[in-house]
């Protein structure tokens, strides 16, 4: 490292301080440009008191103090004591503790693979009974006509929502971490399985001749079988894909689905579940539409049905909305007054189904209505496994969307409320729920928004509102469902509607990140125009590449930045964004905003030579025009030398006495022949090598006019490359890292990497980048190390000037 210096910081925070410091400084300042007000100074040899490598004197309150070595990564290593081998234990002594634990570990899976174990002994009756149980009645009876609406929705008989909302509730009960999410059928995941179960058993598949009149009629019984069958066979396989997930700790899969992709596709899946309703609203029959801008050929198609509108449903339609709406504000403004919200939706359906019931909707002005609820549950069924090879993407895409959808919900109630949600775990107990639910013919099922904040608002603690809830859903399924079969369709989609509202207030998102992120708008756009143009399978995975593409194009578009030093201070910021950032002369420090690698390594380049100015390409190729032309002029003067002597020995041939010696003809020669050199090789150098950079600057080159242009290029003796924003390295990072230090130590510049993480230091000795040509000493801890040590290497006529009360007596 050469002789070893001190660096000497001061930070003072007081202003006035700061201001007569700066002023004495300005004023000693020399005909040397002063760019810092760092403290250089030789170490004294052999001193008594002399300070440790790295120590703190007493400081003074207000001032920030430094005083160490300058550091390269070898002086470090030392310093720190670098470990040469790994902490872990061996493998012998962690299969020796794996054994001997055992049993505490094996308690320790069994509690977290059944959480119930864990919170049930512990359960507080006094403070957690009365508002779990008030919670489940309420989140119960909600679930009546949510089920019913998500049942149909999901092409199925409306009690098989109700089954949905119950069986995996209860099996959610003991593997589920999250205290105050509702799961249950939910509108998004609903459409998604109404549109297989649509696509693979369409209603023209089961028309049968009527054989009094030779029309066609739907075979009801045996469409609604085979629908059934095809979600509960997809809802096994979406809960197989989750538990696999979880216990290969894929619980971070959701993090690839980022928060403005997840609600830009719930936004896209909320207006799919509108355009599916709007033919119970208007009591019209519409064609199935599967695939790309399906929603499309689907409002054409509803557009083209509206003079067929039935007038009772939209009447219903019309009275049931301005029932709904106000009451759910009032309950909305109301909230924290309110000890339950007002079940406005019970309240609904029980009026309509009276209404419909006693006026005959149906027969008289042909109102579609639910028809048919068996009372009882039904026996469990072995899922059709010839269907998963047909239903395995949309199964994946199912399980992805909700699980993102209850670990979303899952963590912001965690947060709230001060505890844990495992996310791995999450996955386990979802998957756990869909796989039992299935096999007992349910639907997929996932956390809905609106049933979760009404289990939070009612008081909800525990995961015994589940309990509580599934109570009352048996009791419906058992005795009260029949009751509702005169209940008007156009009553549950207006429910759907008004459910739908904490989605749809999501297009707020629109003017929020316009102002803080347009990258983010752009993903939540594209995947809302995408999840409705090209359904909510091929959306998705549109969606989620689209996302990826802007990690990478924001990977490969970072800023590039040149810093300089705050006066006084080892701190170095961008010189283009703070004014007081300097530039240190003949040093040039660079930064990428991101990790250099294969794809963005030819920019960082090209930025390199466009904030240097320094292209190396072009100055080594005028230095080998140099160098060849030098070596040609040497060519002619040794030729225009050997000629003359040949002229010398002929004059001496022809004069008298031979008085012209041919060691006299050599010397002269020799003579010539140095002078012509001494004009030639008038480089100025840096510590013995020509500095091309500078000679650039000095010399210029002829522009097309003939006329002198300068190619601006500082007198530049350092390059310093921040490397502290990478987190890895790969075989392209170091071949271009390689070729950096090879071009700029050609032309006489000197290059230095900082800030480099352990493991990039790790990667980089792995990959021999370290050598003779590139030594461990170019590495330096920080920036300020480097500048330091350049300083050093470059003596005093590059070294900054200082206000006499920056430097201290004690030397």
């Amino acid at each position: 490292m050469g002789g070893k210096r001190r660096c000497e910081v001061f930070h003072h925070q007081e202003e006035d301080c700061h201001s007569h410091i700066l002023s004495n400084w300005i004023q000693t300042k020399t005909q040397t440009e002063v760019y810092t007000q760092i403290r250089i100074r030789q170490r004294q040899k052999h001193t008594k008191d002399r300070q440790p490598a790295m120590g703190v004197q007493e400081q003074v309150p207000g001032e920030f103090f430094v005083d160490r070595d300058v550091m390269n990564l070898i002086s470090l290593d030392e310093v720190a004591k670098r470990r040469t081998h790994s902490i872990k234990p061996p493998l012998k002594e962690r299969v020796k503790d794996s054994i001997s634990g055992s049993g505490s570990k094996l308690k320790r899976v069994v509690l977290g693979f059944f959480p119930i174990l864990s919170w049930l002994p512990n359960y507080a009756v006094k403070d957690n009974a009365l508002g779990d149980f008030t919670s489940g009645l309420t989140v119960g009876i909600m679930h009546l006509p949510l089920g019913l609406a998500y049942g149909l929705l999901a092409g199925t008989p409306p009690e098989y929502g109700l089954y949905t909302a119950f069986y995996p509730v209860l099996v959610y009960i003991i593997f589920g971490t999250s205290r105050h999410i509702s799961v249950g059928p939910f509108a998004v995941t609903s459409l998604m399985v109404g549109i297989v179960t649509q696509s693979l058993a369409p209603t023209s598949q089961f028309i049968i001749q009527n054989g009094t009149n030779g029309t066609g009629v739907v075979d009801t019984a045996s469409l609604n079988n085979q629908r059934i069958i095809i979600a509960s066979s997809l809802t096994v396989l979406c809960g197989i894909f989750q538990i696999a997930l979880g216990l290969f700790q894929a619980g971070f899969i959701a993090t690839y689905l980022s928060d403005p992709l997840v609600r830009g596709y719930t936004t896209g899946a909320a207006v799919q579940v509108v355009l599916s309703q709007l033919s119970s609203t208007f009591g019209i029959t519409t064609h199935l539409y599967t695939g790309p801008l399906s929603q499309v050929y689907l409002l054409i198609d509803i557009c083209r049905n509206l003079p067929f509108t039935n007038i009772g449903a939209v009447v219903i339609t019309l009275i049931s909305l301005a029932v709904l709406i106000p009451v759910k504000e009032i309950n909305a403004y109301f909230s924290k007054k309110l000890p339950v919200p007002i079940p406005i939706e019970i309240v609904v359906i029980i009026v309509a189904t009276i209404i419909s019931y006693y006026a005959n909707l149906n027969g008289l002005y042909k109102v579609a209505v639910i028809g048919q609820i068996p009372k009882g549950l039904l026996p469990p069924r072995n899922p059709d496994f010839s269907l998963w090879g047909s239903v395995a993407g949309s199964a994946f895409a199912l399980s992805i969307v909700g699980y993102a959808i209850s670990i979303s919900l899952g963590k912001t109630f965690a947060l709230k409320h001060g505890y844990k949600v495992d996310s791995n775990q999450e996955l386990i107990a979802l998957g756990m729920c869909n796989s039992v639910g299935g096999i007992f013919q349910c639907h997929f099922m996932t956390p809905a928004l609106s049933r979760s904040l009404l289990q939070e608002s009612s008081g909800g603690k525990t995961q015994l509102v589940g309990l509580v809830s599934s109570v009352v859903i048996l009791i419906i399924i058992l005795e009260i469902g029949p009751l509702f079969q005169p209940l008007p369709k156009a009553v549950l989609a207006c429910i759907v509607y008004v459910n739908l509202k904490g989605i749809f207030v999501q297009f707020w998102d629109i003017p929020l990140l316009w102002k803080t992120n347009k990258v983010d708008l752009a993903v939540w756009l594209v995947t809302l125009v995408c999840t409705i143009l090209l359904n909510l399978d091929i959306g998705l995975a549109a969606a989620v590449g689209f996302s990826l593409i802007t990690v990478i194009f924001r990977s490969q578009l970072p800023k590039y930045t040149i810093l300089g030093q705050v006066p006084g201070t080892e701190i170095y910021l961008d010189v283009e964004v703070y004014k007081e950032a300097q530039e240190i002369p003949g040093i040039v420090i660079f930064r990428s905003s991101t990790t250099l690698y294969y794809t963005n390594a030819e920019l960082y380049l090209d930025a390199l030579q466009k904030k240097t100015g320094i292209d190396t390409a072009k100055l080594l190729n005028e230095k080998k025009k140099r160098e060849s032309k030098e070596k040609r002029q040497a060519q002619i003067e040794e030729i225009k030398a050997k000629k003359e002597a040949k002229k010398l020995r002929h004059l001496n041939e022809h004069i008298p006495n031979k008085t012209v010696y041919v060691g006299d003809v050599e010397k002269a020669t020799q003579d010539l022949k140095g002078n012509q050199l001494a004009i030639v090789l008038t480089d100025r150098s840096t510590n013995g090598q020509v500095n091309w950079a500078f000679e650039a600057d000095i010399n210029g080159e002829m522009n097309g006019r003939g006329e002198m242009r300068n190619i601006s290029i500082p007198n530049t003796h350092t390059l310093i490359l921040d490397l502290s924003t990478a987190s890895f390295v790969d075989t392209v990072t170091v071949k271009t890292l390689r070729n950096i230090f090879k071009d700029f130590k050609a032309i006489g510049i000197a290059v230095f990497i900082t800030g480099c993480q352990d493991c990039v230091l790790d990667q980089l000795s792995i990959a021999d980048f370290f050598c003779e040509s590139i030594p461990k000493s170019s590495a330096f801890a920080t920036i300020h190390d480097a500048v330091l040590h350049s300083l050093q290497v470059h003596k005093a006529k590059d070294l900054p000037m200082y206000a006499p009360e920056m430097v201290s007596s004690k030397m």
